[in-house]
């Protein structure tokens, strides 16, 4: 893969071109305020570097699933602020990304200044990849960056369509970097060990096959742990299961154990009765009826922690547990804590994992945050990414 870079656009020129920039500022919101600027944070580099270059500089991105309708709780505006007060610079705000608004408001920008257009996905056409959405996209555009590896997998307007429709295109700083350490698991030093975790088999089930073929080591936990579990035979309660994915689970198993990988799963189980925030938690090493598994125990900790040491490379995707509830965060923690310590090249994705991390104030003792949780599945996975292939193109 050979993207063509933001250096390449400097190099080319850009005082007073209008760059369109594909930003995730995908946030979360509570009361109509930014509740974590993570993802705005990790915009900057690019928009500093352009704002240094004299471009005149139009933000896009999503908020949310408005599908396709102008709804107020889905606004970007509260998120310019917060743009403008990192990047040190003012940031205007259109109330539209197309159409006679947007067209003023990039036409008033003045070298090394900034517009934040309104949520894409306040269009149908940007979700539907319309061609004349696209097209309208990128008649106010003289180059074009995608920042946006969060949004790498989906082939909408802004992130495949209006790419052939402007001559200069360049992935910004955060894709590249996304890509280097993405594909430093796709081309490791070993071992490489990689923890999945998360609720569903179903929704990991491609880099799974793709994983056991790769990896050295696959350690499980989650509720998808349940499915494999029940696979070979163990009690699992009344645990979350997806009865129609064990027979993939299995071949999975059968995959691993022909092709000499260790695939680790839970030796022990935080349960209880119910998966409350003030649930009894009992440690077991099989599941009775009338109990749930909420989290991995105390052992299961250990024996990832002890492998997390061993391995030259480690890609972590997905909490341990129902993170979310207290009595079952231990073995995220635990798992981001056996990360951070591990002396290998990590890689960690998925906004639990992320979160848990943070948490644990070891968040620079990682090599990679990933910003993209399904598109680093769908790299690590081998698929091609519908957005990078276009800038490619």
């Amino acid at each position: 893969m050979s993207l063509p870079t933001l250096e390449d656009l400097l190099r080319s020129g850009v005082r007073g071109a209008r760059v369109f920039v594909r930003a995730d500022l995908n946030v979360p919101l509570r009361g109509g305020q930014v509740a974590d600027d993570t993802r705005i944070r990790a915009s900057i580099p690019t928009l500093e570097r352009l704002a240094g270059a004299g471009a005149r500089i139009a933000v896009a991105s999503h908020l949310g699933r408005p599908r396709g309708e102008r709804r107020p709780e889905f606004s970007l505006a509260p998120v310019a602020p917060l743009l403008a007060q990192h990047l040190g610079r003012p940031v205007a705000f259109s109330d539209d990304c197309v159409g006679p608004e947007a067209d003023k408001a990039v036409a008033s920008l003045r070298e090394g200044e900034v517009v934040l257009l309104e949520n894409l996905r306040f269009h149908p056409g940007e979700e539907a990849n319309d061609e004349d959405f696209a097209r309208s996209l990128a008649r106010r555009a003289d180059a074009y960056v995608n920042d946006a590896f969060g949004t790498a997998h989906r082939a909408h307007a802004s992130t495949v369509g209006m790419v052939r429709f402007v001559e200069r295109v360049a992935a910004g700083l955060l894709v590249l970097r996304e890509v280097e350490h993405l594909r430093a698991v796709l081309e490791p030093r070993r071992p490489l060990l990689c923890i999945l975790g998360g609720a569903k088999v179903s929704d990991k089930l491609g880099v799974l096959h793709a994983l056991v073929e790769r990896a050295d080591a696959i350690a499980v936990g989650g509720a998808m742990a349940y499915t494999f579990l029940l696979a070979l035979g163990h009690r699992v309660g009344n645990s979350r299961v997806e009865p129609d994915r064990v027979e993939d689970a299995r071949r999975i198993l059968e995959r691993a154990e022909a092709l000499g990988r260790d695939l680790l799963l839970p030796v022990d189980h935080r349960i209880a009765r119910e998966l409350t925030p003030d649930a009894r938690v009992e440690v077991a090493e099989e599941i009775p009826e009338g109990f749930v598994g909420g989290d991995i125990g105390p052992r299961t900790e250990k024996r990832f922690a002890a492998r997390a040491r061993e391995v030259a490379t480690l890609f972590w995707n997905g909490p341990m547990g129902v993170f979310e509830l207290p009595p079952f965060a231990e073995g995220t923690r635990a798992v981001a804590l056996a990360v951070a310590e591990s002396p290998a090249h990590t890689v960690v994705g998925g906004g639990d994992s992320v979160a848990a991390v943070h948490r644990m104030g070891v968040a620079d003792r990682i090599t990679h945050l990933s910003t993209g949780g399904g598109a680093s599945l769908e790299f690590i996975e081998g698929r091609t990414l519908p957005a990078l292939a276009a800038l490619e193109r």
